[in-house]
Formats: C-alpha cells, sequence, structure tokens
C-alpha cells in the first residue's frame, strides 16, 4: 500500500472512531487567529478564559488592540499563561495584517498561500505550525497544521521519525493527499484527538487505539 492509500485509510478509521470534529473553535477569522498565538504552550480551556475577557472588554478587533496598551491587553489575556510574550506577539501579528493589508483578513487570505505564509512567517513570535494553523482555520488555505501528536503517531506506524523536520513531516500530507482545506483541517483535528486520548507521549493505549491494526 502507497503512502495516500495509507493516509487515506488512516483518516477513515479516526473519522469513524471520533466523528467530526468542527474545528477550529472561534466565530470569526481573527478570533480564530488570536487564538492560536495564545494556545501556545497551554490548553484551550484557558485561551477561552482569555478570548472571553478580550470579548467582555469590547477590544477583540485589529484596531482595539493595536490601540491598547501592551500591558492592559497583557492583563486580558493573563489567562493564557506568559502573557507579556503573547501580549507582545499579538501586536506584532496585528501590526503586520495593518501595515501590509490596513487591518483587512480578507485581504491577508485572499492573496497566494506562499505570500500569505511568508508574511505571517516574518511575524516575530510566529512558527509554522501557528502560522499554518491560522491559514488553514482561520483563511480556509488548504495547508496542512503539523504537531507533536502528528510526529508521535506516524512514527510509531512507521511512516516517519522524530528527527524530520516541520516541513518534511508536512510534506508527507501535502504531496500525498488532495489539496482540500476540509480534508487538511479534519485530519489534523482527528490526529490530535488520537493523540490526546490514545497515542500518549507516555503509557500509550495501544491495546484499546482505534488504529491499532493501521
Amino acid at each position: 500500500m502507497n503512502t495516500g492509500d495509507r493516509l487515506q485509510q488512516l483518516f477513515k478509521l479516526l473519522h469513524g472512531h471520533f466523528g467530526p470534529q468542527n474545528w477550529w473553535p472561534g466565530e470569526t477569522p481573527l478570533e480564530v487567529m488570536v487564538g492560536a498565538v495564545l494556545t501556545q504552550n497551554t490548553n484551550w480551556t484557558n485561551v477561552e478564559k482569555a478570548i472571553a475577557n478580550l470579548k467582555q472588554a469590547g477590544s477583540l478587533s485589529v484596531r482595539a488592540m493595536l490601540d491598547m496598551d501592551q500591558a492592559r491587553l497583557a492583563e486580558l489575556i493573563r489567562p493564557s499563561g506568559y502573557y507579556n510574550i503573547k501580549a507582545a506577539r499579538l501586536r506584532n501579528l496585528l501590526a503586520m495584517v495593518q501595515a501590509e493589508h490596513g487591518g483587512d483578513l480578507d485581504s491577508l487570505f485572499g492573496q497566494p498561500l506562499d505570500r500569505a505564509r511568508r508574511q505571517l512567517l516574518g511575524v516575530k513570535g510566529i512558527g509554522p505550525e501557528t502560522a499554518d494553523s491560522m491559514l488553514l482555520y482561520a483563511g480556509g488555505l488548504p495547508i496542512f497544521v503539523v504537531d507533536a501528536y502528528t510526529f508521535r503517531i506516524l512514527a510509531r506506524h512507521d511512516l516517519a521519525d522524530e528527527s524530520m523536520s516541520y516541513f518534511e513531516l508536512q510534506e508527507i500530507f501535502m504531496e500525498n493527499l488532495s489539496a482540500d482545506a476540509g480534508l487538511y483541517n479534519e485530519f489534523h483535528a482527528l490526529l490530535v484527538m488520537l493523540g490526546k486520548h490514545y497515542c500518549k507521549k507516555s503509557k500509550p493505549l495501544c491495546e484499546k487505539c482505534p488504529v491499532r491494526d493501521w
């Protein structure tokens, strides 16, 4: 069985077990982008608290967060942890969107994928996983998001090894699956579910794993 067929089989097994995930939780593209920054090194519950603070303050907009004192922004997103660092990263991101696109996210995501990706990766504090999460989940663009769960699952099933780079692992998916944002969205979410509940870093639940025979 070739790599493409194996990946399709993996997707079907995961989808059959977990069902559709309907990611990313966020009401607007901006909320998704903010969440992608805030979720670094914390859990989603904490991110939700931080986003709720921004909403309650009437500050979940590009202009409002840029006009706000950075210390005030940091205080609002305090529940997400590393709040001073994340406040700076958010402001860096939003400053780029304002400078390059007049604050218009449709303009950012309406340009060619490679160009949008370069602009996001050019923002201090925005790495490949965060940038690609924004492109896929906020922009609806066809790029596969790779994370630690992806490395672990594919390595344990001999499709990759954990010494591979982010981009090398990403290529396994993008070269062997059709360029379909909906598929990439669902596949990544399902891999996260598998990693969280079965393919754990220590004490994996291999006997109960829905893809144990994959």
